[in-house]
């Protein structure tokens, strides 16, 4: 079996696991406490901390460990919130955060704060001068994620930082993606990482506010990591953390070269393989396992289920796979196709032969989801018809509408239209992201009796 979703959680690094079951012997009591035992565990702690801050480029003091990553980024906006409220309640985030982020944001919103959404361009990344241009006097912090988790967009957090630094505005970095492969450049203020992230334990995740930087712990207050992560520390975990961030990173170097050769096998050899495939995300400035692709007139959760079965873990940001039946936040907010989405996101170690595999299997599995659902043909044209065509696509989901679109269009004379009626929110992004893959005019959409009709000409 090969995993191919490091993006979500890495393996246990050899070195975690080692670092963890010693200090299940050493770490087990209270480190602030001045007994032996208490002093044993509190220089674990001390130790740990020291070689976490130097990995993150900030002093120890600076530094706290969370129950998660998760919690280090709803107590670090919310604490540098509170910490500003008398200079105003604006928040700023990009459109492609973390889902942590934008429900932080949301949390902000709904307590009477105002936020501004950044948008990005069609590779996923933001443009420094929308978010200068989105600073305001009132704005109390900025949220950028130094890297996207679901296709691997590095962003330009130093000129965002410079912006921000500039306007007297701190910027909050979500760093999990990017902490295992190197420092985050640029003169952050607040910083967030999770272990699970770099090859470390689940439930650690670090949050570093720089001084100077106002922030006032919310919640109930408590005597531990200077009151903004109350609890008893897990520290054999955290031990394993740090342990394992030291050992990623002084195999970072080589281990990059090696996995954007991988991921750069993928880029290019999927669109030769495998006919109607976008691959989306910064074809350069990028995380260096992280490869997605979306696959035109394909289920996405029926794509996994059968790359799983031959051997393949992967993730997917498609609606067909989600409970809420909707795109994506990240791939809708770049507006690239998002049915049949795959993320391969390969961990340290990872085989060349397993990728290679991944490369023979993966056109066979699409043509065969495709044959399933009925898709037409690569090469399949159909002869002129009407003017006009309406089809009906009302309760039938992701990729069914698109599908649908592409067997009909072939039946309209160039200049004449398709309306595609559609109540599935993928259909929003899909139609017109299909329209650009195949060169026919999206037109727009308007309201109809029931759901959305969709309307396309077509040019070729």
């Amino acid at each position: 079996m090969a995993y191919f979703d490091a993006a979500s959680a890495a393996p246990l690094h050899p070195v975690a696991r080692q670092a963890l079951l010693a200090s299940l012997d050493e770490g087990w009591a209270d480190p602030a406490r001045l007994y032996r035992e208490g002093r044993r565990a509190r220089l674990l702690l001390d130790a740990a901390r020291e070689a976490m801050a130097e990995c993150v480029g900030c002093r120890p003091d600076e530094l706290v460990f969370t129950p998660s990553g998760t919690r280090a980024v709803h107590s670090g906006v919310a604490g540098a919130l509170a910490g500003r409220r008398r200079v105003g309640s604006h928040l700023i985030v990009s459109a492609v955060e973390h889902s942590s982020v934008l429900h932080a944001a949301e949390a902000h919103e709904a307590g009477g704060g105002e936020v501004t959404q950044v948008g990005v361009d069609r590779a996923g990344a933001v443009d420094p001068a929308a978010y200068a241009a989105a600073l305001r006097e009132d704005t109390a912090l900025a949220c950028l994620q130094s890297a996207n988790h679901e296709v691997g967009t590095e962003q330009p957090v130093s000129r965002v930082a410079e912006a921000c630094r500039a306007a007297g505005v701190p910027l909050l970095v979500d760093a999990a993606q990017s902490l295992g492969w190197g420092r985050v450049e640029g003169d952050w203020s607040l910083l967030t990482g999770s272990a699970h992230k770099w090859g470390g334990p689940s439930g650690v995740g670090l949050l570093a506010v720089r001084k100077g930087v106002r922030f006032a712990p919310q919640g109930p207050g408590d005597e531990r990591e200077s009151g903004r992560a109350p609890g008893f520390e897990n520290l054999p975990a955290i031990v394993a953390a740090a342990a394992s961030l030291r050992a990623v990173r002084a195999e970072a170097t080589a281990e990059a070269a090696r996995l954007r050769e991988l991921t750069e096998r993928i880029r290019s050899r999927v669109p030769e393989l495998v006919p109607d495939v976008e691959v989306v995300g910064d074809p350069s400035r990028r995380l260096p396992g992280i490869v997605t692709f979306s696959c035109l007139y394909v289920d996405g959760e029926t794509l996994l289920h059968e790359l799983d079965r031959a051997g393949f873990s992967v993730s997917s940001g498609s609606s067909c796979t989600s409970s809420t039946l909707t795109p994506s936040h990240v791939l809708r907010a770049m507006g690239v196709l998002s049915e049949g989405n795959v993320r391969v996101s390969l961990p340290p170690g990872t085989a060349e032969e397993d990728v290679e595999r991944f490369l023979e299997v993966l056109p066979g599995t699409v043509a065969a989801v495709r044959e399933k659902l009925g898709a037409p043909a690569a090469t399949e044209t159909v002869r002129a018809a009407g003017p006009d065509l309406v089809v009906d696509a009302l309760g039938r989901r992701c990729p069914i509408p698109v599908i649908e679109l592409a067997k009909v269009i072939g039946d309209v004379p160039v200049g004449g239209t398709v309306r595609v009626l559609s109540d599935d929110e993928a259909a929003r992004l899909d139609i017109p992201a299909w329209c650009e893959m195949r060169g026919q005019e999206y037109v727009g959409e308007e309201p109809a009796e029931r759901g959305t009709a969709y309307l396309v000409r077509r040019t070729s």
